[in-house]
């Protein structure tokens, strides 16, 4: 509301004073800019000198927070403000004369070359030292700096946007500018400057091109002289030092930061097949951005000596110094790179992306076999999911056990853990299933086809897809519910039957009914434990992936020690089947100490969190019915939990496959407009045929076979040619099959 009265006061004061707002500007301008000019004194302390300039800059930057102005406009206020101000200096020469000297002062103090080598670049060796400084300097206030370029630069430029105002200054004001700053010797020095920081980044280049982390990830081996990091320094030397006008030299340098930046392409071939570290990620990124700021440099630096004709014949066609257009290009990037590399998220985004990248896609691979294509593949994930349920309703068990030891909080947690945990691994070691941990896995499998669709039939593939794995999860929640069940139900008779007790006592079975009933915090405890089951997820692709970068299936295999025990066949079978099991061991482990341990350490910190797993939650509810025995069905709280569990698989599955689906889009950067075309084609084809997406389709009957030369083939030839260049928009849900053919011999068809 006071955005918009004040808004609407602009507009009522742009009314009624009309064009007299212009005139009234131009001499409020003329007032302000004559107490700033009047500040400047060229015996003040550099510090004093660098906190002027940065006033006058932020006064050529102000606009108003509230106007009705759009970037253009605000960008024709900018430049309006700098016209006053040189108007102004134009009109008061004495004052020009010392505003002049103190800027000259100011630049020619400011010595070495950080403003073009290390302004937008990472500094820090490592990743977690670069994020450290990062976070410290978001905590901690700057330190004053003294005679630093860079600092004052960063300093003049605060946001991104001040990139696009510099960009968009015309030739006539660049050159004011520059007779104002600079004189000869400033431009001398800070030639100096940039053969100094090509330099410097060459060499930064060259000591993280020679290390053996990356030497072992570039194919073919050759000498370090050989290589093109080596080469490019020498080449560079002779152009700075030997031959700076010499276009073959100029020619040689560019064409070596062409390969350099060709072999950390290679490199992350490298990482993306073999896995991925997040340091070499981070230190791979650094050399790609130290290799396009020498680039820029090498192109302002070609424009300043005229060994670029083309670029040395536009400049001087346009009436300005030799290579503005490049400084101000080079200045433009400065800024962008500044606000883009100083951003934590940013910096974690950068350096994790080929990782979470590289999980998703591991994941995808382990998630294949979780979807079930045809009738008999769904009755096997049936009878998987029924052993997983069976196993499971020993698991709960056990947890029964356990809370009647009366042990401490903590070491509840740690043999729950261990239950579960070793719940977890049995059932993968017999080829069951767990219903709630295939959504984590399987959803990148969707996203990796997202990015193949350019075609309805694509599209069509994918809602088939879709399909598959909605039904395969349902077939692992329906096998889970058909063996927890009977099993939970057949160990409470028995428990009966030997001790003369139920299961569970009246009060603690009333207390389990209680705590799954869907009304109270049962949906948002199975929401945190659909984000517990991601998590695991991650943990597994995290472990795989470490697994491959550490090579230590090779590692294993050729073990001395481990040779010698095992031998060299079984050192090596059991190197292999550790690979192929070391994701499944983690995710199993993993899930076991997040569902056993994060209640406990929720509860230490006095946050009121549990966990509500669907499979785990039946198994309760079966335990906790057949101890209160059968008046229970006539209780509203055994339907309220009966509720609970629908909503407890339901929001297993749910968060955890939207969690795994949002992290594989992210990762391979599917275009949002793809997703919301995919979850709209989904809505349609759930409305058209819900039952396919729970349940098998029946298998059509064989067609009869069509001659090649059938004109019925010709006709589908061309009715599909002509569907080829359709698109998204004009998607509908798939039509129903056919009816099976009617084949003779047979009553039905």
């Amino acid at each position: 509301m006071k955005i918009l009265f004040l808004r609407l006061r602009v507009m009522w004061r742009r009314f009624r004073h009309g064009e007299r707002h212009l005139q009234t500007d131009s001499r409020q301008y003329a007032t302000q800019v004559d107490a700033l000019m009047r500040r400047a004194n060229p015996f003040y302390s550099w510090q004093e000198r660098a906190n002027w300039m940065i006033d006058i800059v932020q006064w050529l930057r102000h606009v108003p927070a509230v106007s009705m102005l759009d970037d253009d406009a605000r960008l024709r206020v900018k430049q309006q403000r700098l016209a006053s101000l040189l108007e102004w200096l134009d009109n008061n020469r004495d004052v020009r004369r010392v505003v002049q000297a103190t800027l000259q002062k100011t630049l020619r103090e400011a010595a070495g070359p950080e403003l073009f080598c290390a302004t937008g670049l990472p500094n820090e060796p490592a990743f977690f030292s670069e994020l450290t400084e990062h976070a410290v300097k978001l905590v901690l206030p700057k330190p004053p700096f003294e005679a630093d370029l860079s600092s004052l630069f960063t300093a003049l430029f605060p946001t991104a946007e001040d990139a696009d105002w510099l960009l968009a200054l015309d030739t006539q004001s660049v050159a004011k500018i520059w007779k104002l700053i600079a004189d000869d010797g400033i431009a001398h020095s800070y030639q100096q400057q940039i053969d100094e920081a090509l330099v410097y980044l060459a060499t930064m280049i060259l000591a993280d091109g020679i290390s053996k982390a990356f030497r072992q990830k570039l194919d073919p081996k050759m000498p370090l002289q050989a290589t093109p990091f080596m080469v490019l320094r020498r080449e560079l030397e002779t152009y700075l030092y030997v031959s700076p006008r010499d276009e073959a030299a100029l020619r040689s340098v560019r064409m070596l930061i062409a390969v350099c930046q060709a072999q950390t392409d290679r490199i992350y071939a490298h990482l993306d097949e073999h896995g991925v570290s997040v340091s070499l990620v981070y230190r791979v990124e650094r050399m790609r951005a130290q290799l396009t700021r020498m680039a820029l440099l090498t192109d302002l630096r070609s424009a300043i000596y005229n060994t670029d004709s083309q670029g040395a014949a536009s400049d001087s066609s346009a009436g300005s110094e030799p290579g503005a257009g490049q400084i101000q290009a080079l200045l433009g990037d400065l800024i962008a790179a500044h606000h883009q590399r100083s951003s934590v998220r940013g910096l974690i985004r950068r350096s994790f992306s080929l990782l979470a990248r590289k999980m998703v896609e591991r994941n995808a691979d382990h998630g294949e076999h979780y979807i079930a294509r045809d009738n008999k593949e769904y009755r096997a994930m049936l009878k998987a999911a029924g052993r997983g349920g069976a196993i499971t309703a020993f698991t709960v068990l056990g947890k029964s056990l356990l809370s009647t030891v009366g042990a401490a909080r903590f070491f509840e947690g740690i043999f729950a853990s261990l239950n579960y945990a070793a719940s977890f691994m049995l059932i993968s070691a017999v080829g069951g299933v767990l219903a709630t941990k295939q959504p984590a896995v399987t959803a990148p499998v969707l996203a990796s086809k997202m990015g193949q669709l350019d075609t309805v039939e694509g599209l069509r593939a994918l809602l088939s897809e879709i399909a598959l794995l909605l039904r395969s999860q349902a077939a692992a929640v329906f096998g889970n519910m058909m063996g927890v069940v009977p099993v939970m139900l057949l160990i409470s008779g028995l428990i009966m039957l030997t001790t003369g007790a139920p299961m569970m006592t009246a009060e603690h079975a009333s207390a389990s009914l209680h705590s799954l009933s869907v009304i109270g915090p049962t949906p948002l405890f199975a929401a945190f434990t659909g984000i517990l089951l991601w998590l695991s997820s991650l943990v597994s692709g995290f472990t795989d992936n470490w697994f491959a970068l550490r090579r230590l299936r090779e590692a294993l295999t050729h073990q001395r020690r481990l040779v010698f025990v095992l031998g060299a066949m079984r050192a090596e079978r059991w190197a292999a089947w550790l690979d192929r099991n070391v994701a499944q061991i983690a995710a199993n482990v993993s899930l076991g100490l997040l569902l056993g341990m994060t209640p406990v350490l929720a509860q230490f910190f006095g946050l009121p969190l549990d966990v509500r797993h669907v499979t785990l939650a039946t198994g309760t509810l079966s335990a906790a019915a057949s101890s209160l025995g059968w008046p229970v069905l006539a209780a509203p709280q055994f339907w309220l939990a009966i509720a609970g569990i629908v909503s407890i698989g339901a929001l297993n599955v749910g968060v955890s496959f939207a969690c795994a689906l949002t992290m594989a889009l992210r990762a391979r950067n599917v275009p949002a407009r793809i997703r919301r075309l995919v979850f709209r084609a989904v809505l349609r084809r759930f409305s058209a045929s819900p039952r396919s997406f729970l349940f098998p389709e029946p298998a059509p009957e064989p067609a009869i076979s069509v001659p090649e030369s059938s004109p019925l083939q010709v006709d589908a030839a061309d009715t599909v040619s002509s569907d080829a260049p359709e698109r998204y928009e004009s998607v509908l849900p798939p039509e129903p099959s056919p009816a099976p053919h009617r084949r003779p011999g047979r009553r039905h068809g």
